[in-house]
C-alpha cells in the first residue's frame, strides 16, 4: 500500500501518488509499517560516471555527454531486505545515489521546464556485480541481477536534488561521501538528454550516478545509503559464497 508518511503517522493512499494523492481515510502508526521500495517503475535509467572522480577511479576517462544504461524493475529491493547474487558471482559493489522519481510522462523536456515532471527523490543502490561487468564488457547482466535495486525508505519532494549530501557507508563505516553539487550533469540536463531520446513514464526512476569509493560487500556486510534530507536506505548482504 502506498502512504503518505507525516511525523509518526503512515496516511493510506488509494493509488500510486503520481496518479494523485488520494488518502483512503485509514492511517498506521509509522513503527508499525514495514517499508517497501517506494518504486513502481517500468524501467529505472541509471548514469554511469556523473562524477568526476569516479569516473576517474574507474580509469575510462570523462564522458563527454551522459552514459547511460538501464536497470529492470526485477532489481528492486526493500528497505532492510537482504541483497543477493548467484553462486558464480565472485565481487558484489555497493554504489550510493540518488534517485529522482518521475511525476507526469515526459518526453523533450527542456532542461527549464525538468521540475514540472519530477515526483520526489529517494535513495538508490546501484549494486554491481563487478567482475561481470569487467567480463561482459558491458552492464547489463552485471547491473540487472535480482536485489541489484535497493531503493528508498521514502520519496520526498522537499529537498534540493543540486547539492544534497550523499553517504556509503559499509558496516558502518563511510566508504563514500560526496555531494551532489559535485555532479557533471544536474538533474534538469539529465531529464532533457534521456527524454531526448526515450520517453519517461510516471514511476520510473533516475538513478543519478555515484561518486568515488566503490568497493566489494561480503556475506554479512550491513550497506548504508543516506542522503541530506532524504534519510538513510539500509539493506543486509547475504553472498553466502563472497567471505570478507
Amino acid at each position: 500500500m502506498w502512504g503518505q508518511v507525516r511525523g509518526e503517522t503512515v496516511f493510506c493512499l488509494a493509488h500510486a501518488p503520481y496518479l494523485g494523492l488520494v488518502p483512503t481515510g485509514e492511517s498506521l502508526p509509522l513503527a508499525k509499517c514495514r517499508l517497501l521500495a517506494p518504486a513502481e517503475p517500468s524501467k529505472i535509467v541509471c548514469v554511469g560516471k556523473n562524477y568526476y572522480d569516479h569516473a576517474m577511479e574507474m580509469g575510462d576517462g570523462v564522458p563527454d555527454h551522459p552514459i547511460l544504461f538501464l536497470k529492470g524493475p526485477n532489481v528492486l529491493q526493500d528497505p532492510e531486505t537482504p541483497i543477493t547474487a548467484p553462486d558464480f558471482v565472485t565481487r558484489v559493489d555497493y554504489e550510493g545515489e540518488l534517485a529522482v522519481v518521475i511525476g507526469r510522462r515526459a518526453k523533450n523536456v527542456k532542461a527549464q521546464d525538468a521540475g514540472d515532471y519530477i515526483l520526489g527523490y529517494t535513495c538508490f543502490n546501484d549494486v554491481t556485480a563487478r567482475l561481470v561487468q569487467q567480463e561482459d564488457g558491458q552492464w547489463v547482466r552485471a547491473k540487472s541481477m535480482d536485489s541489484f535495486g535497493p531503493c528508498g525508505p521514502w520519496i520526498t519532494d522537499e529537498v534540493d536534488p543540486g547539492d544534497l549530501a550523499i553517504t556509503t557507508r559499509l558496516n558502518g563505516q563511510v566508504v563514500q561521501q560526496s555531494r551532489t553539487s559535485r555532479f557533471m550533469h544536474s538533474v534538469p540536463a539529465l531529464i532533457e538528454f534521456i527524454t531526448a531520446s526515450m520517453t519517461l513514464e510516471p514511476g520510473d526512476l533516475i538513478s543519478t550516478g555515484t561518486p568515488a569509493g566503490i568497493g566489494p560487500m561480503a556475506d554479512g556486510d550491513r550497506v548504508e545509503v543516506e542522503i541530506q534530507g532524504i534519510g538513510v536506505l539500509a539493506n543486509p548482504v547475504a553472498l553466502p559464497k563472497i567471505k570478507r
